[in-house]
C-alpha cells in the first residue's frame, strides 16, 4: 500500500485548519495510508477522524529529530505534504529519502521540496493557502477538495457539555485568552460586554488552564454571575461546549477555529493581527477591528507586550463595536 505523510506541528488552531486537507486527500488517494505528524495536542485534535491512519506524535521539546526521520525511512512514504513552514520539517522529510515532497516557497529550506506552492499574506484563507499544495499534484481534481474544517466527536463526548448543566444552543462562551498578550482584548471590554449580554443570554467563560490567571480578572469584576469554565475542561469536552453553545465570542485564537468546524457563530476579535494573514473564521463569523492603523499589523502572532507601548489596536475597540458584531451575526442567522 502507497502511504502519504502530512506534517503539521504548529499551533491548535493551525491543525483544525488543516483538516480541510486531510480530507481531500484522502478523497484523491482513497486507497492509499494516510498518517500525519503533530504535536502532542494532535491526538485530541483528530481523534475520531474517518480520514487519518495514524498519528505520529512529535514534541521538537523532548523527541529526538533523529528518531523521527529513521522512523519515517522505514515507512517508505511515496509522498509528504507540508502546510507546516519550519526548517525541521522540510530537512526532515528530505532526509527521510520521500521522493515528493510538497511546502511552500517562503518554507524553511524551502529548496529541498521537490515542489514548491506560493505562500502569500494576502487575504487568502489558510484552509485554501494549505489546499493550494494539493494543486502541484496530478491526482488534484477540484470536486474532491473539501474546504470546511471538521472535528469529530462520539456520541458520549458530543454530550460532553451537559455535565457542565449547560443546554444546547441556550449560552453564548466569552473566549478571553490567548497565548499571546497582545492577542487579549481589554479586561474592562470584556467585562462591559459580558455585564450587557447578561441581561438578554446565558453567559460561559470559557479556555483553557493558561487563561484562568486573566478569566478570574475578568470575573472578579463583573456585576453579574456567569459560569466560569475557564482551565476545567478537557480539550475533548472544550469540542463538544463550543459545538452546542449558540455563539462564541473570542479573540483571534484557536477557540475560533473550534466554532467554524462545528458552524457555530463566532465574533472574532482582532487587535495586533488583521484580516490578510488568512486566520479569520472561514464560514459563519464576523470580525470586530480598527482599521487603518499604523502600527497593525506589529507581527504574525502579536507579541507578549506592545511594541509602540499603547496598545492601541485592542484598547480602540469598544464593547458597542463587540455587541454591534454579535446581534449582527446573529441577525444574519435568522435571515432565510
Amino acid at each position: 500500500m502507497e502511504k502519504i505523510i502530512v506534517w503539521q506541528t504548529a499551533f491548535l488552531g493551525d491543525l483544525i485548519l488543516t483538516t480541510p486537507l486531510l480530507a481531500s486527500l484522502r478523497n484523491l488517494f482513497p486507497e492509499s495510508q494516510l498518517d500525519i505528524i503533530t504535536k502532542p495536542f494532535g491526538k485530541d485534535v483528530l481523534k475520531e477522524n474517518p480520514y487519518i491512519d495514524n498519528i505520529i506524535v512529535f514534541d521538537k521539546k523532548k523527541d529526538s529529530t533523529f528518531s523521527l526521520i529513521k522512523r519515517l525511512r522505514i515507512e517508505k512514504y511515496f509522498l509528504a505534504i507540508s502546510p507546516h513552514r519550519s526548517h525541521r520539517a522540510s530537512y526532515s522529510l528530505f532526509l527521510s529519502g520521500i521522493p515528493d515532497r510538497i511546502g511552500f516557497d517562503k518554507g524553511g529550506f524551502s529548496f529541498l521540496y521537490t515542489k514548491r506552492a506560493k505562500h502569500r499574506f494576502d487575504g487568502t484563507h489558510e484552509i485554501d493557502r494549505n489546499l493550494s499544495l494539493l494543486k502541484l499534484l496530478n491526482e488534484y481534481r477540484e470536486e474532491k477538495i473539501v474546504k470546511e474544517p471538521q472535528l469529530f466527536l462520539t456520541q458520549e463526548e458530543d454530550e460532553a457539555y451537559k455535565k457542565f448543566g449547560l443546554i444546547d444552543k441556550d449560552y453564548v462562551l466569552i473566549a478571553p485568552g490567548s497565548k499571546w498578550g497582545t492577542k487579549r482584548w481589554t479586561v474592562e471590554g470584556f467585562v462591559e460586554v459580558i455585564n450587557k449580554l447578561s441581561k438578554k443570554e446565558n453567559v460561559v467563560l470559557f479556555g483553557g488552564k493558561e487563561d484562568i490567571k486573566y478569566g478570574k480578572q475578568i470575573q472578579e469584576k463583573l456585576s453579574t454571575d456567569v459560569l466560569n469554565l475557564i482551565g476545567k475542561t478537557t480539550l475533548r469536552e472544550s469540542f463538544s461546549v463550543v459545538k452546542h453553545a449558540k455563539a462564541l465570542i473570542s479573540n483571534d485564537s484557536a477557540p475560533v477555529h473550534m466554532a467554524v468546524s462545528f458552524n457555530t457563530p463566532v465574533v472574532d476579535i482582532y487587535g495586533p493581527t488583521v484580516k490578510d494573514f488568512g486566520f479569520y473564521p472561514y464560514r459563519n463569523g464576523v470580525v470586530v477591528e480598527v482599521e487603518n492603523l499604523e502600527c497593525r499589523p506589529c507581527g504574525l502572532h502579536g507579541h507578549h507586550k506592545c511594541p509602540t507601548g499603547t496598545f492601541e489596536c485592542m484598547k480602540s475597540i469598544t464593547p458597542e463595536m463587540v455587541l454591534e458584531g454579535y446581534f449582527t451575526l446573529l441577525n444574519n442567522q435568522k435571515t432565510p
